[in-house]
């Protein structure tokens, strides 16, 4: 990539590690400094991610972060009026909303390695060691010992078990698809999925939505941005850096940043994008988004997430394990034991190639 020509280049979060360790990149904290941005204008939350030693590596761009998505018409007909904001707190209503409410299942979670992901910031635990990734390059998963992987399946195992979720296959679409057809009482999808989904609803019922949930109530974290930024490659010309950076700073304008939100349900990565009109008048028309931005807000830059030179296959491997446990394949502690082995096999591997 390095000699292909582009200025600029849009990488997914999860390859972040890859392109700081492949020596390609300007660090855009460097065009920053060159120019004097300030570069508190990027919502911390979402700038975290892309930082590392105080250094911005990149800019963010199509950020979002999952959010619980609920069907008001089926809590309203099971008399429930609070919205539970964990998976212990979604298990104890979920018979009272298939019983009573109608759903087919109470909620639908897509077997997608960014939903564990979160489900492990929402307690606050790390995924690798050294800091996540950020304070040096991981040797090796955390999530197997400190529980918080087992704490995760075991949860979604016992949704399984007892009728309340079912396999809803990889990614979510699935699982978005049977809860905007009104099958499932709930869901988990990105925020940049609402717009969809309320299309997809077409006014059957009333959408609400609430903060991503944790596993127990007394867990202690928040939730890390997905998505992809921008990468500046160096091409050894200081004439195209300079065109690059101006370029990104078109898009990272008020301007442009609130009408990218508006057209693709993505977060304003810069804050002043919120005084925009469009963007006012997005929330009025989508107030459910609303959830989306106070639970970025409410999180801290230390839930920034993991960053791995695996991640795409570590996501791979997650993905199977918990499908294999969801169809009754193995045990909640040999799934958690089956991801940790293959995924640290894969980090030795990549840092004895890249020493």
């Amino acid at each position: 990539m390095g000699n292909m020509g582009a200025d600029l280049v849009q990488i997914y979060d999860i390859g972040t590690r890859f392109m700081i360790d492949s020596g390609w990149v300007v660090p855009m904290q460097d065009l920053i400094d060159q120019d004097g941005y300030d570069s508190s204008k990027i919502e911390e939350n979402i700038r975290a991610y892309y930082t590392i030693d105080n250094k911005l590596y990149s800019m963010p761009f199509n950020s979002s972060t999952p959010i619980l998505y609920y069907n008001k018409d089926i809590f309203k007909k099971a008399g429930i009026k609070d919205v539970p904001t964990s998976l212990a707190g979604i298990e104890k209503i979920s018979k009272q909303l298939m019983d009573k409410g109608g759903a087919k299942e109470a909620i639908a979670i897509g077997i997608y390695g960014w939903f564990f992901e979160e489900f492990l910031s929402k307690q606050g635990l790390t995924y690798a060691d050294n800091g996540n990734g950020r304070k040096d390059t991981a040797s090796k998963v955390e999530f197997d010992s400190n529980n918080g992987g087992l704490n995760i399946v075991k949860a979604w195992k016992s949704l399984v078990d007892k009728g309340y979720a079912k396999n809803d296959g990889r990614s979510d679409e699935t699982a978005i698809a049977n809860f905007s057809a009104g099958q499932a009482a709930m869901t988990v999808g990105s925020t940049a999925s609402l717009a969809q989904i309320l299309t997809d609803v077409d006014g059957k019922f009333e959408v609400g939505t609430a903060y991503y949930p944790s596993i127990t109530d007394s867990d202690q974290g928040g939730v890390s941005i997905g998505g992809a930024s921008l990468w500046a490659i160096d091409n050894k010309d200081d004439a195209k850096k300079k065109a690059t950076w101006e370029f990104v700073k078109f898009l990272i304008s008020s301007e442009s940043q609130a009408y990218w939100n508006t057209k693709t349900g993505y977060f304003p990565v810069t804050t002043a994008a919120h005084d925009e009109q469009v963007f006012k008048d997005n929330i009025t028309k989508y107030p459910q988004f609303k959830t989306a931005i106070d639970q970025l807000h409410n999180s801290k830059p230390e839930y920034a997430g993991a960053l791995l030179s695996v991640f795409p296959e570590a996501r791979q491997t997650v993905e199977t394990e918990i499908e294999n446990m969801v169809n009754g394949k193995q045990s909640e502690a040999d799934t958690v034991k089956s991801m940790a082995d293959q995924i640290n096999k894969s980090i030795k591997e990549y840092n004895l190639l890249n020493k």
